[in-house]
């Protein structure tokens, strides 16, 4: 608060009688530049004026994103906070509520079915209708997709057509390079519009490959709206459980970096292949 209050504190009374008439906010315009940085760079620093332990603050903010050491005014957030929490949380929204660019899909070849999700409304409130691809959808992938391949790649927007947006171009490229370097044929991939994770099982018994891996964004969250999950399934099928699948989560330029992902991913699907099982029998 001292510091605070020397920042506040006019020079002198014309000084501040000057400061008044040509701006009558002058401290809440001088900060807004800096706020707008804050929220742009993601700086991590705590507003904690004289903290008893510095060194254990410093350490707690470099092991999580969470929001650590916000500090307040009076009883209130402090504004850079406030309008930081906004703004991860429209993207949040925005994500959620997003589709994924054509321009994107198309880079890579992928050709687009849907589930009978609807609309983004029913999607939330219908989980079952993102697990069954529309009948259009199964002659699609019937007529476009080579039957029983080894590998079958299959992405989904989710809960979030902002992962997509962010991590395909990093994450696909490298997938296809680890499969290529451990011998393994990949079949055709697509791309499926208000999916969930157990549309892999419908996909699983109309193509039957020997393991699908599905790419798709996760739900959303304050700390990023960017992040995309890989599940992994030897041979899915209608009933398959949840304890047969495996999972790579957390695929984001904060967490497991998209380049590295993809190439672990193919590592993954080979053991699969190798020991013919995945999930919680699955040796890593």
């Amino acid at each position: 608060m001292a510091e605070l209050e020397r920042k506040l504190a006019p020079s002198n009374a014309a000084t501040a009688q000057t400061a008044k008439t040509a701006n009558p906010m002058p401290d809440i315009a001088a900060a807004l530049p800096e706020v707008a940085e804050s929220i742009t760079d993601g700086e991590r620093i705590a507003h904690v004026p004289d903290p008893k332990w510095e060194e254990g603050l410093g350490e707690l903010l470099a092991s999580t994103p969470a929001r650590i050491g916000v500090w307040r005014c009076g009883t209130r957030p402090l504004t850079k906070e406030v309008l930081r929490f906004r703004c991860d949380h429209a993207a949040a929204i925005d994500s959620v509520y997003g589709t994924v660019d054509s321009s994107l899909l198309d880079e890579f070849g992928l050709f687009t079915v849907e589930t009978r999700f609807g609309n983004t409304e029913n999607y939330l409130k219908r989980p079952d209708m993102g697990r069954i691809v529309t009948d259009e959808g199964v002659e699609r992938i019937r007529s476009r997709c080579a039957a029983k391949p080894q590998v079958q790649v299959v992405v989904s927007d989710g809960l979030s057509a902002n992962a997509v947006e962010a991590n395909l171009r990093d994450v696909y490229p490298s997938l296809m390079d680890s499969l290529q370097a451990y011998g393994l044929s990949a079949g055709t991939p697509f791309f499926v519009r208000g999916g969930r994770v157990a549309v892999m099982d419908p996909i699983g018994d109309i193509l039957q490959p020997e393991v699908l891996v599905l790419l798709i964004g996760e739900r959303p969250g304050l700390v990023t709206s960017q992040s995309m999950s890989a599940y992994m399934c030897y041979r899915p099928r209608r009933g398959t459980v949840e304890s047969d699948r495996t999972v790579i989560s957390n695929i984001h330029r904060g967490g497991t970096p998209p380049v590295e992902a993809g190439a672990y991913i193919g590592t993954v699907l080979k053991k699969m292949l190798e020991q013919r099982t995945s999930g919680v029998n699955l040796e890593l």
